[in-house]
């Protein structure tokens, strides 16, 4: 519209301000071209849309610009709106405060019941950062490759068997020979025992400890899959009566310095602190140069750097390697690997597998036999007879002594695993004399008979006492008030 046009239609609208608004407090006129509105508060804070030009001489003075309030002062807004106005600032205020408390109530809910479990359920720490998943995924194996590998697990390639499941032969694309460990479904390692050795085994990496080169879980399946070590376990060869003569004593030593290497790096050198809890002769694998390499971490636990021990409800290990704090009161360390540590050594110097069963041909337990020889001076005629007669005898004596050492019944006497490495390749350290071992079997009279003096004394009384009575004659023990 012309500035002129747009004024001759606005003092059209004027004169009905009289007339229709008269006593309001606002209002507004629709014209056909445009509209009036007035309010006794501003209500556009912006520029007027249209400046009229000053009206011409000889003509009357019009209104005020388009959508501009009138030049009269400006009244408070009415009461109604005042409190509109007061009660939005107020929500707009409390509501966010509310809500701001209120998730604070419910984030503090969520970490006192998560405490909360935490204590009552004890369950195992897993490192599960980014870090951790990575590499993990990064391991991840197809059940086809590993199916081609193994010729679909054919009963050829079982390189053996155990409570967990089966273990097969495979080769990879590129020749790469592997151990596949095919996990049962009534196995006893069940998804968080998977899951442990899964994170702790990519995390780790030392020459005496096994390397994980995959895993596939699909269809069911729970597949670990390692570097294949041709000798397998040490427990096939060093208990065989055939095969035992292929471990001279030179390659007992590396495997018993490659055993103590191997738990020195998980307790002491590695950036995790780390409880194996099930260190054993079939658990320690060997390559084809007799170099060992500690495996099977479903049972591992993972200790805080100022952590020294820890109590469980649930034992778990093999009996005659359990140290007695944690097979009687389930508290385990790096002291309980210690002494799992010593009944290795002296399996593998005399070639005996350690017994604790009553109705065993072994008549007594390894620990008690040991002790019974190094108290009289006759350790040379428990010494395993496959060795060659040119062994260092010295040596061999050595390596029996740290073992008594390691398997001492209260923890605090055993020896650190760095000490045990030192004692091992030192000639000029001085070792300590050893106490009686724990779980140890006194002769007693000319009956050959034995009597209890472990921690296990409760354990098998009634056959303990038949054999202490051959004539079946019970026995009264005094005990003072």
């Amino acid at each position: 519209m012309a500035p002129a046009d747009c004024r001759s239609c606005l003092a059209g609208i004027i004169p009905l301000i009289s007339k229709s608004m008269s006593g309001k407090q606002g209002g507004r006129i629709l014209g056909l071209q445009c509209n009036y509105r007035y309010e006794q508060y501003p209500f556009y804070t912006g520029a007027s849309l249209l400046q009229l030009p000053a009206p011409s001489v000889g003509e009357a003075p019009g209104p005020a610009p388009v959508n501009a309030t009138p030049a009269t002062p400006t009244p408070t807004p009415p009461e109604g709106a005042s409190k509109r106005n007061g009660a939005a600032t107020i929500l707009a205020i409390t509501l966010p405060i509310v809500a701001a408390i209120l998730a604070f109530v419910v984030i503090c809910l969520c970490l006192w019941r998560k405490k909360s479990k935490t204590v009552r359920k004890a369950p195992v720490s897993y490192p599960t950062n980014p870090e951790d998943i990575q590499s993990i995924e990064s391991l991840i194996l197809d059940l086809s490759t590993l199916r081609a590998a193994t010729n679909n697990f054919d009963e050829s390639n079982k390189l053996g068997e155990g409570g967990f499941g089966i273990v097969y032969k495979g080769i990879l694309p590129g020749d790469e020979e592997i151990a596949v460990k095919r996990l049962s479904l009534s196995s006893r390692q069940g998804i968080e025992e998977l899951k442990n050795e899964l994170v702790l085994v990519a995390k780790l990496q030392h020459k005496n400890l096994v390397r994980l080169v995959g895993v596939c879980l699909e269809e069911h399946e729970k597949l670990l899959v390692y570097e294949y070590m041709p000798n397998k376990s040490l427990d096939t060869i060093l208990f065989d009566t055939y095969r035992s003569n292929q471990l001279d004593w030179g390659k007992r030593f590396r495997i018993v310095n490659g055993i103590a290497r191997g738990l020195q790096y998980l307790h002491e050198d590695s950036q995790l602190k780390i409880i194996h809890r099930d260190l054993k002769a079939s658990n320690v694998l060997l390559d084809s140069e007799f170099i060992p390499k500690i495996s099977d971490f479903g049972l591992a636990r993972l200790f805080g750097s100022d952590q020294s021990q820890d109590v469980t409800n649930r034992v778990v290990g093999t009996y005659g390697y359990m140290a007695p704090e944690y097979a009687m009161r389930g508290t385990y360390s790096i002291k309980s690997d210690v002494f799992s540590f010593g009944v290795l050594i002296l399996e593998i110097v005399t070639g005996r597998r350690n017994s604790v069963a009553y109705d065993s041909e072994q008549s007594v337990d390894l620990l008690s036999l040991v002790w019974e020889h190094w108290t009289m001076g006759t350790i040379v005629e428990i010494m395993d007879l496959s060795m060659t007669s040119h062994s260092p005898g010295d040596q061999m004596l050595k390596c029996i002594h740290i073992g008594l050492l390691c398997v001492q019944e209260d923890p605090a006497d055993r020896p650190l695993m760095s000490v045990v490495t030192v004692m091992l390749s030192s000639n000029t350290v001085s070792l300590q004399a050893p106490c009686r071992p724990a779980f140890c079997i006194q002769k007693s009279g000319a009956n050959d008979s034995y009597m209890h003096t472990g921690p296990y004394r409760g354990v098998s009384e009634s056959t303990s006492r038949s054999r202490m009575s051959p004539n079946e004659v019970s026995i009264t023990e005094l005990e003072p008030r």
